[in-house]
């Protein structure tokens, strides 16, 4: 069974940083495009970043570009989002998600992947 698990969210003052981490266990992550979405409270979902599955291209958001990074470990499964200079508008709760196939492109824009992990909340203060 194919799953992701998100970790890392929590509370943190405006200007500041965190770390999420999703996991993906039943199928290794190295031929699969990762990507991350949030929900903002009372809106719809939206793309963040995503990652190819060579690791070699990375896509951002407009509103998070130049303040987060993502990234993967193929070796670990993994695939990390760094978040610095947070602000109040990126309260939100942070998705990690994949395709059901392998090999494939990533989606700038979208939020029309098959996997998803079950969701860690951030939350900035001001």
């Amino acid at each position: 069974q194919v799953q992701l698990v998100e970790s890392g969210g929590g509370l943190v003052q405006a200007g500041g940083s965190l770390r999420l981490s999703c996991a993906l266990s039943g199928r290794t992550i190295s031929s699969t495009v990762m990507v991350w979405c949030r929900q903002p409270p009372g809106k719809e979902r939206e793309f963040v970043a995503g990652i190819s599955w060579t690791g070699a291209t990375t896509f951002y958001a407009d509103s998070v570009k130049g303040r987060f990074t993502v990234s993967r470990d193929n070796n670990k499964n993994t695939a990390d989002l760094q978040m610095n200079a947070l602000t109040p508008e990126d309260t939100s709760v942070y998705y990690c998600a994949k395709d059901l196939d392998q090999y494939t492109p990533v989606r700038t824009g979208s939020t029309q992947y098959e996997i998803w992990g079950q969701g860690t909340q951030v939350t900035v203060s001001s």
